[in-house]
């Protein structure tokens, strides 16, 4: 290799170390137009570290590989904009930084060229956007601070504030509801602002609580929803987005967003004497409906910061950008080796799975450095060790369960990416879910990893045995190490919910009752309630209902012979007519009309059955070209036959959605009885009953707990404290029967 000034054709101009006559090395290459470049060189191709300075007076200042800006490196444009942060072939893709001309600045994650994944924009004017995005919208869970200081928590879809979520207005004003592109549709809980009385004078302060008309006349002075977006910067020649980057140094955080500060001298009181809270009902942005709430259990300003900064703190993975960050280093590892390790033994032979195939040494394992090898791609990721254990099990578990490689490779590693969930358990796991919702993935603890492995070959045979299981669907099990970092573990599995019908109510149930109820002061559609807040029975045609007990008692009784505990019944509601529900809002006076007339002062108790004729949902005869009869990734078996046709395989017909074909778990329509009780005259009690068409998705999970010593202590002294029969961990014969009997009770027999 020498030193040599080579004259082109063209009068570029080349001065630098050569191989040949390419050059190789350091180097400055000049072009006619008067673009410099000064750096590295490999073969004839800029590569590794160099600045280049363009005609137009932008230049780059990084990393490049094979003639493109590759890896890291600043931008600076002649507009004065700059952008420093990941690149990949000559457009921002990975984590960065980018001041815009207007001084608008964006720090996260980006998606070649265009803001996607987690991240923080915060405008000129003062305001403020962290969460997720997607194309460059706002899109995903994501908090708004504006300069006025209120403040919007919750979900956004194409950069409009879409889903549930809680708006805080400056002066305290609370409103948690539903939102469709950016206006208020639906139900929604409006808190006033609490009142403050002075320690020292007694006297109340300025903070009172505010009537609901003062609010809806602050609505009205501000900008309309779309307008104000638009302003932000949503228009398509300057995409916003959110990336993930140094958030450790920002100002802005849940905990100061969500805290309030009391004046010196100023002591929390409860609401003004009336403890009034408005129910408002909107559509598409017009207040229709609204009513006060005075028995509504209300909570002081105090209980108010101790709750929201709780839940913010269960959430903060997915607003701490440098969490963030990790968490979509993580997701991408993962994409590369399920891809790697599916398509590595997609082609070879289909064969029946071995003793060999088992256990902790059945595993490929291999290295993914950032630049490459013969066998793996570069990426924009850290350098990682990737381990995938007893893939020939997986392989043909995958085939079992009648998934497609090539499906299974596009939903979880495809251009769309995964979504990280909040955590609903206690156990601290990461969740994940591909963008098409067919499966779950979730971090698993080194005891839950151990237990798996060690039930997979009884799983693998119990699986196979029984095509109707109820047991979660497990697809593969993986393990990443980032060079230098600590191991993690993930399982992937189907997601039960998995259906074009929207989830209206979600239940966890284990049979016990120690602790087994939710926090009722902000409960949305989202929100996974437990033992105590069902308040429903579900009758099912005889045949179904037989067929999902005699499985659930089979899964029961294998995972008793595993030794396992603390797993549940995962349960999704389908309202075939939610309005209905409304009417279990209204006050108990609305249904004093249906007292009979032969009611008695003796404290007779007079049954009124207010049933909603089932009109939501029709079993009819299967017809297979009718319905699409591809299984779910948490179904294989066949259809279900219902007693009430004759015995025959039926499909569900929903008017206006469509007809779905009927497996187990899967599209099982009910009729779900809520009782309600009401005194309506001191000595005589009411009861009430409502039923609702409903379609049902269930499964058991959280299958992954062992009884071991740790658990048999914990069993022993809970027992002293508390009723053996309330808390959850228990042996496991006695928890599968309490399990298997709580159950029956949920769906009782109709005979």
């Amino acid at each position: 290799m020498s030193n040599l000034e080579i004259v082109l054709k063209e009068e570029d101009v080349y001065s630098g170390n050569v191989k040949g006559m390419i050059p190789h090395g350091r180097g400055t290459y000049k072009w006619k137009n008067g673009t410099v470049y000064e750096g590295c060189w490999e073969e004839g191709k800029m590569a590794g570290d160099g600045r280049i300075t363009w005609s137009s007076g932008a230049s780059y200042e990084g990393n490049f590989y094979g003639g493109y800006l590759h890896g890291f490196g600043t931008l600076t444009n002649p507009d004065g904009s700059t952008y420093i942060g990941s690149w990949r072939l000559n457009i921002q893709h990975g984590f960065g930084r980018k001041q815009y001309s207007n001084s608008d600045v964006y720090d996260g994650s980006w998606r070649e060229g265009v803001h996607e994944g987690s991240g923080k924009y915060t405008w000129c004017n003062g305001d403020m956007y962290m969460g997720s995005w997607k194309g460059g919208l706002m899109c995903g869970r994501g908090v708004m601070k504006w300069l006025n200081g209120d403040l919007f928590d919750g979900n956004w879809s194409k950069g409009y504030r879409h889903g549930t979520g809680v708006y805080r207005f400056v002066d305290g004003n609370y409103y948690f509801g539903t939102w469709t592109n950016g206006l208020k549709d639906g139900l929604g809980m409006f808190y006033p602002a609490i009142s403050i009385r002075s320690s020292s004078s007694g006297r109340l302060g300025k903070k009172k609580a505010s009537k609901p008309h003062s609010i809806v006349r602050s609505i009205s002075i501000k900008k309309p929803i779309k307008g104000l977006f638009r302003d932000m910067g949503r228009i398509s020649n300057k995409k916003i987005s959110v990336g993930v980057s140094s958030m450790e140094s920002s100002a802005f955080n849940s905990t100061e967003l969500l805290s309030h500060n009391l004046d010196e001298g100023e002591s929390v009181d409860d609401y003004n004497s009336s403890n009034v809270v408005w129910e408002r009902e909107y559509i598409q942005g017009v207040l229709v409906k609204e009513r006060t709430k005075n028995n509504a259990k209300v909570l002081s300003k105090k209980e108010q910061q101790r709750i929201f900064l709780m839940e913010e703190m269960k959430r903060k993975s997915t607003l701490d950008i440098f969490e963030s960050r990790k968490s979509n280093y993580m997701m991408l590892n993962l994409q590369l080796g399920i891809r790697y390790t599916v398509g590595k033994i997609t082609p070879l032979t289909m064969r029946e799975v071995r003793y060999s195939d088992f256990g902790e040494q059945a595993r490929i394992r291999i290295y993914f450095p950032r630049k490459g090898s013969q066998s793996t791609p570069p990426h924009n990721s850290v350098d990682f060790y990737w381990k995938d254990y007893s893939f020939m099990v997986f392989r043909n578990l995958r085939e079992l369960f009648k998934l497609d490689a090539a499906d299974y490779m596009m939903s979880i590693c495809g251009d769309d990416g995964l979504i990280e969930l909040s955590s609903p358990g206690k156990s601290g796991s990461l969740f994940y879910r591909s963008h098409d919702d067919r499966f779950v993935i979730k971090t698993l603890r080194k005891s839950e990893l151990k237990v798996l492995l060690k039930m997979l070959p009884s799983y693998y045979n119990h699986v196979q045995a029984h095509d109707n299981t109820m047991i979660t669907k497990f697809y593969g099990i993986h393990e990443i190490t980032p060079r230098g970092g600590k191991k993690v573990q993930f399982v992937v599995m189907g997601n039960m919910f998995y259906t074009d019908l929207r989830i209206h109510r979600h239940y966890d149930l284990k049979g016990s009752y120690y602790g087994r109820n939710t926090n009722t002061y902000n409960i949305i559609e989202a929100t996974t309630l437990k033992d105590l807040d069902l308040t429903y029975k579900f009758h099912m045609d005889k045949s179904l209902r037989d067929a999902l007990f005699k499985q659930i008692n089979l899964d029961c009784m294998f995972l008793e012979s595993q030794q396992i505990i603390d797993y549940s019944l995962l349960l999704g509601l389908h309202f075939r007519a939610p309005e209905h529900l409304k009417s279990m809002l209204e006050p108990p006076d609305a249904y004093a009309f249906n007292r009979p007339q032969n009611t008695t002062d003796d404290g007779a108790i007079f049954r009124v059955d207010r049933t909603i004729q089932p009109t939501g949902l029709l079993l009819v005869t299967h017809e297979p070209d009718s319905v699409n009869t591809a299984p779910g990734p948490h179904s294989r078996g066949s259809t279900l036959k219902a007693f009430s046709v004759g015995d025959k395989e039926v499909d569900v017909l929903l008017p206006g959605t469509g007809r779905l074909r009927v497996q187990l778990g899967v599209n099982m329509p009910a009729q779900a009885n809520h009782k309600v009780s009401h005194d309506i005259s001191g000595s005589t009690e009411v009861e009430l009953f409502e039923v609702y068409d409903v379609v049902l998705y269930l499964g058991i999970i959280d299958i992954l707990q062992e009884y071991n010593t740790r658990k048999k202590i914990e069993h022993a002294y809970k027992s002293v404290l508390h009723d053996p029969m309330s808390i959850s961990v228990a042996p496991p014969k006695f928890y599968s029967n309490r399990f298997f009997k709580f159950l029956e009770k949920v769906f009782p027999s109709n005979n």
